[in-house]
């Protein structure tokens, strides 16, 4: 453990956000927290010479003092660090991710649409880093200083998640609330007649081996983890779904991202696509092999 949560700044209101959710979780880990700004016009500073608008560096510094003024309304005690890169942002948040044990990182809202905007820069890191990300938009930070919601954890059971559950696992523990782990599952194709209905015998069968498969995963955590209320849940429907709609009135959603080490593809799988871009709530995307 590293000890350290970095959360990247651009100035938006998302980015406050980050740095506000950051700055709580940073309280929660014990850990220190660092604010990074990089940009590639940044020069040299000279002394005595006070900053202004029309100085390229303003904007950066007044970015980071907006974001330390945030996290010492909060949290005035949290160790604090702060880092103005002069490298391209996405760079920069690579190699700070390498140092850190979590990522976090804005998200713009568009309006009505209540969806996620991935940036490329929050696309690339998702998609590459080894090193977990949370995705905040300013409503999903507002909104969860009101309610004390359950985490929630979306399992495939079709491949190692242990990555996956042990940060499910710290994150309800530490806010000492419920951990609801959910699968979805589709029916198998001879569970439907031919008068398009579900036979009830199949679909019990399927629920109850996806239980007894779940239970499975979560034994060990649960010895592990006593003291963490665990709600498991079989869902009879696609993945995506069925997550989205068991986090509606969830504080944190995680789900899993398949790193493969040899291929480095932008693709981050269709349940984490839904999630960063349909969740009510904070997302953590946490790599596993």
């Amino acid at each position: 453990m590293k000890d350290v949560i970095t959360v990247g700044l651009d100035g938006t209101p998302e980015s406050l956000s980050a740095v506000r959710w950051a700055a709580r979780e940073a309280r929660l880990r014990n850990a220190r927290l660092r604010l990074l700004h990089a940009w590639v016009m940044l020069t040299p500073e000279r002394a005595a010479q006070p900053p202004e608008e029309r100085d390229q560096n303003y904007w950066p510094h007044q970015i980071m003092n907006d974001a330390r003024e945030a996290v010492r309304t909060l949290e005035p005690d949290l160790p604090l660090d702060e880092s103005l890169a002069t490298e391209d942002p996405l760079e920069a948040l690579k190699r700070a991710a390498g140092e850190s044990d979590l990522v976090v990182l804005g998200s713009r809202d568009l309006g009505a649409l209540s969806r996620y905007v991935l940036g490329e820069i929050g696309l690339q890191m998702v998609a590459h880093t080894e090193t977990p990300v949370v995705l905040v938009r300013a409503q999903q930070e507002a909104a969860a200083t009101e309610r004390n919601g359950d985490v929630v954890a979306g399992l495939s059971l079709h491949e190692p998640c242990e990555a996956l559950l042990a940060f499910a696992f710290h994150s309800a523990a530490r806010r000492g609330v419920t951990l609801r782990a959910v699968h979805g599952r589709h029916l198998p194709a001879h569970a439907y007649n031919r008068g398009g209905g579900v036979e009830p015998y199949v679909a019990e069968v399927t629920v109850k081996d996806a239980q007894q498969e779940l239970a499975e995963a979560l034994r060990p955590w649960r010895e592990r983890f006593p003291e963490v209320r665990v709600d498991a849940r079989v869902e009879l429907e696609s993945p995506a779904p069925a997550l989205l709609h068991d986090a509606a009135d969830a504080s944190l959603l995680i789900v899993g991202r398949r790193h493969k080490r040899r291929v480095l593809a932008t693709r981050i799988g269709h349940v984490v696509q839904a999630a960063v871009h349909h969740a009510p709530c904070a997302v953590a995307v946490v790599p596993h092999e």
